[in-house]
């Protein structure tokens, strides 16, 4: 595999010579072949989709259709319009010496990506490794193997065509053999982002040689403060939690207020439309059960902390913010956090004291995702503090470096 790291290191120095304009044509071919080659993209897909059962959270993460192709291929046109992010000159100064200094933004290199069943993913991190002018190396997952290869292979044919190394991307094969090369190819891989569940990203973290961002992993909060607002709070936790299950941003507990428990059967009428299993406490689950919600079980200790990716849901009840903060603190993942309030004091201290990458307030956390933010596409969202954090696209993909220059000074 050493030969294969070594073609996409050497394809990374060629990239460095395409204009950004260049860059943005080949986005845009490769938007126009995903368009006219959906049959072949749907085929694959479909004999991954045989290989997994319908009632599988992931199921929809890996389902592809016409109209997600479609919107794959908008995110990449989008992704080709936004200005290059590299070539940005960040820090200008002159020094007593005469020595002339800039600090300009330029591309990583070699991006790795360890991902699961997500086959939008191969094409929204070419997209924005491209764009920043970074080759990547791709470690898909088996659930989304013929997927991955078939959109692989159309974009080595958009960029055969343009004369670009197709080894500007490449594929490895979907073992764990591969995963662990990865990790270990230092001088070759300049950084390392997973996106999946909390098991692959502490696995990554911990047998990584390479740098790593982590990502993904989203325990998610929301509460109902005591001057929330029933309709706006019923659309939001149901945005939240049934948009789309199986993703990082998904609803996983709503705190309420205890003088607001009576509020609690409005909240989650719209839920037991999508059959949401509840996990309550003693006051919420006596409350839900008075009022002959549905699908209902009480709460264990492992109900709160849980990335569920499926139709289930934590409920808490406490008796102040702070109690709401505490639980967040000890449960949350830094990922997305929610508060529902008309109250901008308590909104503003909620915002300020609770430690994640997206804190919202009045609006569901189904919004953390890079394209929503305006940034075309994401590479992941990250979850630590150190480097970028929240989505990831094309500037949190770039690094710098300093440009010296003189007439001849030498240091004393």
């Amino acid at each position: 595999m050493i030969d294969t790291f070594q073609r996409v290191k050497d394809a990374s120095r060629a990239l460095a010579l395409l204009s950004d304009q260049q860059r943005s044509e080949i986005l845009l071919a490769v938007a126009d072949t995903i368009i006219n080659n959906k049959t072949r993209i749907l085929e694959a897909n479909a004999k991954d989709l045989a290989k997994m059962d319908r009632e599988n959270p992931l199921y929809d993460r890996l389902l592809l259709s016409e109209q997600r192709l479609e919107d794959i291929a908008a995110d990449m046109r989008h992704v080709a319009s936004l200005p290059t992010p590299l070539g940005h000159i960040t820090k200008k100064t002159t020094l007593p010496n005469g020595l002339r200094l800039r600090r300009v933004s330029v591309p990583f290199g070699v991006i790795g990506i360890i991902y699961e069943a997500r086959p939008n993913v191969t094409f929204d991190v070419f997209a924005l490794c491209f764009k920043s002018g970074n080759a990547c190396v791709l470690k898909g997952g088996r659930d989304a193997d013929c997927s991955n290869r078939e959109e692989v292979a159309l974009i080595h044919e958009v960029l055969q065509q343009h004369g670009v190394p197709m080894d500007a991307v490449a594929l490895l094969p979907a073992t764990h053999e591969a995963t662990a090369e990865m990790l270990g190819a230092v001088g070759y891989i300049d950084l390392c982002i997973p996106r999946g569940g909390r098991k692959l990203i502490d696995f990554v973290r911990d047998n990584a040689r390479v740098p790593v961002i982590e990502t993904g992993a989203g325990v998610v909060n929301t509460y109902f403060d005591v001057d929330g607002d029933l309709e706006m709070g019923r659309n939001i936790i149901f945005n939240a939690k049934t948009r789309r299950v199986s993703v990082c941003n998904a609803l996983d507990c709503l705190l309420i207020h205890r003088e607001r428990i009576w509020s609690l059967p409005s909240l989650c009428e719209k839920l037991a439309e999508k059959h949401v299993l509840i996990y309550a406490d003693d006051e919420a689950h006596h409350v839900l059960a008075g009022n002959g919600y549905p699908y209902l079980e009480k709460a264990t200790a492992e109900s709160y902390g849980t990335e569920f990716m499926d139709y289930k849901m934590a409920v808490k009840t406490v008796g102040s913010l702070d109690e709401a903060l505490a639980h967040i603190d000890r449960y949350g993942s830094g990922h997305s956090e929610a508060i529902i309030t008309r109250n901008a004091d308590t909104a503003r201290q909620f915002q300020q004291q609770v430690d994640a990458a997206c804190v919202y307030w009045n609006a569901p956390t189904s919004f953390t995702d890079g394209a929503q933010f305006g940034l075309g596409a994401e590479i992941g969202i990250s979850t630590q503090k150190l480097g970028p954090r929240g989505p990831m696209a094309l500037e949190e993909i770039t690094t710098y470096k300093w440009l010296i220059e003189g007439e001849g000074q030498v240091r004393p």
